[in-house]
């Protein structure tokens, strides 16, 4: 899976942003292996509160900026079915909030690249059509890959009860 990634807000470095969120994806790959397909790209925009807080308007009907959205251009299925032979085909958008990331990290006393990392592998997933929201089931599958994917990144279970 290739990323295209814009770093449009003031985000901070180091860290350089682009090399975390590729390593983030490369965990990811390895344990959704629906990801690997060659064809796939996904952007991703580090970007600020406002820019976010009107995506979340314009595209989900909630008035107020969140940590990450995504943006899925294919159903799971038709990702599970998709060749590994064939025209490039986009997975979707992610954009990160620069502010909330960081109320967030500093709340839960973790870096911000870490906090970072683990939104991108969760935005990621969501690309790939897993959600937390339909079960309790779901939500549990989802934050295992999750866990697994940022261990190999060395941060540690960002829901700390696993």
């Amino acid at each position: 899976m290739e990323l295209e990634i814009s770093i449009e807000a003031e985000w901070p470095t180091p860290p350089d942003w682009e090399a975390l969120a590729e390593r983030a994806a490369q965990a990811l790959v390895g344990l959704a292996p629906e990801l690997a397909n060659p064809r796939l790209s996904a952007s991703l925009l580090f970007t600020g509160d406002a820019e976010v807080h009107a995506l979340n308007r314009e595209w989900r009907g909630k008035d107020k900026p969140t940590n990450v959205l995504s943006f899925p251009m294919l159903e799971r299925e038709e990702l599970l079915d998709l060749p590994a032979e064939g025209p490039p085909e986009l997975l979707g958008d992610i954009a990160l909030a620069l502010q909330t990331c960081a109320q967030e990290a500093q709340a839960k006393g973790l870096p911000l690249e870490h906090h970072a990392a683990h939104l991108i592998v969760h935005g990621l997933l969501h690309l790939a059509g897993h959600d937390h929201e339909i079960s309790p089931e779901d939500a549990r599958a989802m934050e295992i890959v999750e866990i697994k994917a940022l261990a190999l990144l060395g941060i540690a279970d960002p829901y700390g009860d696993h």
